[in-house]
């Protein structure tokens, strides 16, 4: 059975195509940095056992543009690995937000209404997704579509974690409450951190490091007991366009004295901050390349994330009564080590020690690989996320049943 994976973010689309009679890849590729300037694809395939590659530096102004090079590319007389798409037997989403649904469904007309109208508690990824698997009914007509959400694996968390401290009609008639995000992610990497150790009752804290960030400590029945991203997912670390944690009475004033509307607000937020307005870049590897050439800003933006970090991960030892592991995944986490440093420096007391040379080693590993210094209480780990395999696994259960 031949699943299509489709992992729409904010600024990027991930894609894999697997044979799960065998869990085989036949492809997978990424294209990033839609709606910003310097958009790529980096499509990988399998030909006579080889795994092959292309590039094409494009600029994508929306995702639909993105979705139909995905189909070329897989369709493709001279690399294609699928003649048509109708070979496709289900196609799986990944859907940040799904409220309280704990459970993979399958996409009617009716999800993708409440996929809509829950999309202001993620709108930078909700209407995103969406847009996805609208495309890719377009695309692949017929084809049974599964929608995979992020928010599912937090719903283990305890009220005392999940509860705002407000009038209760807010959470019994509105549902306001923390719901987090990267779910699929974390619940991947600890698998594989407890795969990998040997240990499944390991406790770790996983940080989710990309143009959306999170951090979650997961105790050691594998169950997610809190996580930085809140109602939606503008709460917690810095992000590329992301504030992350602000005072809301900072918000007030915002709208009483400095003129802006709650509309304005909402995009300013969600838009406008984080990486991209502290230094006017949203993508990491250009606040590195500008803190290099000694732009004060972009020294400050990464000094400023990398503390939010470490407080978190100060917070999650204390919820968990100490943890095991460190989980380094996503782009940022697996491919940048001066973040992994400024992140991991000076926390010596907490028994985490990163080991320099290690570090700088291993950017971008296909495989687990321990990064801390000898004399370390804590494993420090950088682990390749895959949602996608995760999302088809969970997607050909759903296919199963139907």
């Amino acid at each position: 059975m031949l699943i299509l994976i489709i992992n729409a973010g904010s600024s990027s689309i991930k894609y894999q195509l697997l044979n799960m009679n065998s869990n085989a890849l036949i492809a997978k590729g990424l294209i990033e940095r839609i709606g910003i300037e310097g958009g790529k694809v980096i499509h990988k395939y399998f030909k006579n056992n080889n795994l092959e590659k292309v590039e094409i530096n494009q600029n994508f102004l929306s995702h639909i543009e993105g979705m139909r090079v995905i189909v070329n590319l897989l369709t493709d007389s001279k690399i294609g690995v699928i003649k048509d798409v109708s070979e496709v037997d289900a196609i799986g989403h990944r859907v940040v937000q799904g409220e309280s649904v704990s459970h993979p469904v399958l996409i009617t007309k009716e999800i993708k209404e409440f996929i809509r109208k829950i999309s202001p508690l993620a709108p930078l990824h909700n209407p995103a997704n969406l847009l996805g698997i609208e495309v890719a009914e377009q695309l692949f007509k017929n084809v049974p579509q599964v929608a995979v959400f992020d928010t599912s694996f937090h719903q283990s968390m305890p009220a005392k974690a999940f509860r705002y401290a407000i009038p209760n009609e807010f959470y019994i008639n509105h549902k306001i409450r923390v719901y987090g995000a990267h779910g699929t992610s974390h619940k991947y990497v600890r698998e594989q951190a407890a795969n990998y150790l040997g240990n499944k009752n390991v406790k770790t804290i996983s940080l989710h490091l990309g143009n959306g960030a999170s951090i979650t400590a997961i105790n050691q029945k594998g169950e997610s007991i809190d996580t930085s991203m809140g109602f939606t997912p503008l709460n917690g670390l810095v992000m590329g366009t992301r504030s992350g944690d602000i005072d809301p009475s900072a918000l007030f004033y915002m709208v009483r004295e400095c003129g802006v509307n709650f509309e304005e607000l909402d995009d300013l937020l969600n838009k406008k901050s984080g990486m991209l307005g502290m230094t006017g870049k949203s993508d990491a590897r250009d606040v590195e390349q500008l803190s290099y050439e000694g732009d004060k800003n972009a020294v400050l933006c990464l000094d400023l994330y990398s503390y939010r970090v470490k407080k978190y991960i100060g917070a999650y030892m204390a919820a968990l009564n100490g943890a095991e592991a460190i989980i380094f995944t996503a782009g940022i986490g697996e491919n940048d080590c001066n973040l992994r440093y400024l992140i991991c420096k000076d926390l010596d007391f907490l028994g985490i020690k990163l080991d320099k040379e290690k570090n700088e080693k291993f950017n971008s590993p296909d495989r687990v690989v321990e990064i801390q210094s000898e004399d370390s209480k804590i494993k420090i780990l950088i682990i390749p996320t895959n949602e996608e395999l995760a999302i088809a696994q969970e997607t050909l259960k759903i296919i199963a049943k139907h």
